[in-house]
């Protein structure tokens, strides 16, 4: 069976457990997570929270993008956040990315050259002190309390980053 046909599978055994709850929309603690799309990342796990409690802004790399800086406008504003935890992480496919050498297999395959960013870096923490600024230059944003953090992925522990403000 496929991945997709396995998960509406699961999903009908899961709303037995589920049962029916009438969370509110406004996250509990107030907390918005954002980190990195990768399957290795089991946030509710590590962190200790359960459904309504915080909203989980995914993408690769967990970097600050346009969308990113919107769903956060919109978690703040319109949904009562007031503290942001960016979580990277070890061994993270973005680590090294050769960017001009996708940019040039996807040229190949379809014909179209690419001029899209796709966030590689070098360094996760130091990546993390990027996104940090990146939020800290939006004035959209409330200015609020930000953490980062590396997580790794082999032992599940967080590091946290030191975030400088310039």
């Amino acid at each position: 069976m496929d991945p997709i046909s396995v998960a509406v599978e699961h999903n009908e055994q899961y709303v037995g457990r589920h049962g029916t709850r009438h969370l509110p929309t406004e996250p509990a603690k107030h907390l918005a997570v954002v980190t990195c799309m990768d399957s290795r990342l089991d946030l509710f796990g590590a962190l200790g929270l359960d459904l309504g409690e915080a909203h989980i802004i995914r993408n690769a790399g967990g970097i600050a993008t346009d969308d990113v800086v919107r769903s956060l406008v919109l978690s703040q504003r319109m949904l009562g956040t007031d503290r942001i935890m960016l979580i990277h992480h070890s061994r993270c496919g973005l680590e090294g990315l050769n960017e001009e050498g996708l940019r040039t297999s996807i040229a190949e395959e379809t014909g179209v050259r690419s001029e899209m960013a796709f966030g590689s870096f070098t360094d996760p923490a130091a990546n993390v002190r990027v996104t940090a600024k990146r939020l800290d230059a939006e004035h959209a944003l409330r200015h609020v309390e930000v953490r980062g953090f590396v997580f790794d992925v082999d032992t599940g522990s967080l590091h946290e980053v030191e975030l400088t403000t310039d």
